[in-house]
């Protein structure tokens, strides 16, 4: 019970404290800096507010050591410079009414002070190019030197062991080659949404991007995706009662297994905003095939009023007054923009290519030659066969069920077997099995480019794609040569494979132990390898597959555990018929 003012309890220390500023700092560097990424994200941030035209981001081991972000910007006097470093002082807003107004990518006036908080900090700025700037130095949120000192216009700040003093979050952090990927994909964020702007990121004294100002934003997409894109995007574009949309968007041939090829920016901010995500995949609705995502970079703007920005620390995320509206905006944009467009690929279709050719004619599974893979654990121990029959007793191909479905009848009722699932089984247990590496050559060796991140995991992916058979090398920073293919891909595109490959270790971490990784990399060798839904079999073909998976150990399921077949018994069709009552 609380002692009433008018009698203050004696010898008993109070329950709640103001907490000290160090404390309370070290607090909001957590909400604000997670990682040396975060630190660079808001660094640049603070330089575009400064109208500035070149940034300049070095790093030292993934931003562990050392982060140094310079500018052209305005740059600041020497008490503004001292102002900066206080919490909640900021020149981008001076009332309630300017939170719902917000013109700036920062505005909440913790970036500083709480990266100085937790690092060796250092800010160089000058208002005034005539005269001198001002340096300050901070270490763990305290100030040790403020002077004056020679620096061209605009601010450099210099992040040094960052989270010395906070051991707990330092732990934290990932290998240095992690770090760094997430800081090469926050400058490409940034950069994609301000191709006007140059970039520059160094790495441990080495170029990683370099991005000079672009006349047009499509130059800075292809810069920052990759020019194998150059060609492949169809430019959105749309206005609607303040709303402006434009944007490019990959034909669905061109897809991802992940989200990650996806930006979508508010008012020049990269977002990561549920409503906007929905609605960019509600345009693309029928002509995705399951699990797959669009490649698409959309740029919304709106009027300031129009859009809340103060939800997260982070500034990732935004509300709309009208989302519903907003959200039917973009996905029939994007709608309209697929349907002016004639793409060749169709929902259904089939690459096809002289292995899918080979099996339309019924030749069997065992005579494809199947590369061989190195010492893996065992499978599981065999579950009980598809149905209760001597081996040569298989059942009864019936048809074919919308190209994708095999139709059966055996002694214990109507089989139903997915024939990509199928497939893919049969593939992995053969290719998993096989004692001989077996490869087809490639005439003309294909080149890939990749991201940063992925270019690092593929590197990590090459010990198990050439025990596959896949001949990959690296040829540069982040190009690779593919000099050959597994026989069973023979014929089929490889640049979607590998690029899913990447896609999935990078969100699943695989990459991490040769074991998991080689297993993942069977899993999708096999399915690009398998006949496609979609695909009409003949019945040699179909009579292959359910030949194939009555020999598997595993036939239930495909490596990515979806099922392969169902059945349903004599008993249960009577019943469901009303036949046996």
């Amino acid at each position: 019970m609380a002692c009433p003012p008018s009698a203050p309890c004696r010898g008993r220390v109070p329950k709640i404290r103001i907490l000290p500023e160090g404390v309370s700092n070290k607090i909001a560097a957590g909400e604000v800096v997670e990682r040396p990424a975060s630190v660079v994200k808001e660094l640049v941030e603070n330089a575009l507010d400064a109208a500035s035209s070149r940034i300049h981001v070095e790093v030292e081991k993934g931003g562990r050591t050392r982060i140094r972000v310079s500018d052209n910007g305005v740059g600041m006097e020497r008490d503004d410079a001292l102002l900066a470093l206080e919490r909640y002082a900021t020149s981008k807003i001076q009332t309630d009414k300017d939170l719902f107004n917000i013109k700036t990518l920062g505005f909440r006036g913790e970036a500083l002070p709480s990266i100085a908080s937790v690092s060796r900090f250092t800010l160089v700025t000058n208002a005034d190019p005539e005269g001198p700037g001002t340096e300050i130095r901070v270490e763990g949120g305290k100030i040790l030197r403020v002077a004056q000192t020679g620096a061209p216009r605009g601010t450099l700040v210099s992040v040094e062991h960052l989270f010395f003093n906070t051991p707990a979050r330092r732990k934290f952090l990932k290998t240095v080659p992690t770090e760094m990927g997430h800081i090469v994909d926050a400058v490409d964020r940034i950069a994609l949404g301000w191709p006007g702007v140059a970039f520059e990121l160094i790495s441990n004294g080495k170029t990683i991007r370099r991005f000079s100002p672009e006349s047009g934003a499509l130059k800075r997409v292809v810069a920052v995706l990759g020019a194998d894109l150059s060609g492949k995007l169809h430019e959105v574009r749309h206005a609607a009662d303040g709303l402006t949309l434009r944007g490019w968007i990959a034909s669905p041939e061109e897809t991802r297994s992940t989200g990650r090829a996806i930006y979508i920016y508010v008012n020049g901010r990269f977002v990561r905003d549920r409503v906007l995500r929905h609605a960019l995949m509600e345009g693309f609705r029928g002509r995705l095939v399951k699990g797959a995502f669009p490649l698409a970079v959309l740029m919304v703007g709106l009027p300031e009023d129009q859009v809340d920005v103060n939800v997260h620390p982070t500034k990732s995320e935004v509300r709309f007054p009208r989302p519903r509206w907003v959200h039917d905006q973009v996905a029939a944009a994007v709608a309209r923009t697929l349907g002016a467009r004639t793409f060749s690929w169709r929902p259904g279709s089939n690459p096809g290519g002289p292995g899918v050719e080979v099996r339309k004619q019924g030749v069997p599974f065992e005579s494809r030659p199947l590369p061989a893979s190195p010492k893996v654990p065992e499978l599981k121990e065999p579950q009980a066969p598809l149905w209760k029959a001597p081996e040569t007793d298989f059942p009864r191909v019936i048809g074919q069920f919308r190209q994708t479905y095999i139709v059966c009848e055996s002694r214990e009722g109507l089989l139903l077997i997915d024939q990509h699932a199928a497939d893919e089984r049969i593939l992995y247990e053969q290719i998993r099995n096989a004692h001989r590496p077996s490869g087809q050559r490639l005439l003309v060796p294909e080149v890939l480019e990749l991201p940063f991140r992925e270019s690092a995991l593929l590197t990590k992916l090459l010990p198990a794609l050439n025990a596959l058979a896949m001949e990959v090398e690296s040829f540069g920073e982040n190009t690779f040569v593919i000099k050959s293919t597994p026989a069973v891909l023979k014929g089929r595109p490889l640049m979607p494979m590998i690029r899913e490959l990447v896609e999935k270790a990078a969100e699943t971490g695989v990459a991490g132990s040769l074991e998991k990784a080689l297993d993942a990399c069977l899993a999708v060798v096999a399915c690009h390898g398998a006949v496609r839904a979609g695909q009409t079999l003949s019945k040699e073909a179909m009579e292959a597959i359910v030949a194939g998976l009555h020999a598997c150990r595993n036939p239930a399921h495909c490596p990515h555990g979806r099922p392969a077949f169902i059945q349903w018994s004599d008993a249960f069709l009577e019943k469901a018929f009303f036949r046996s009552l």
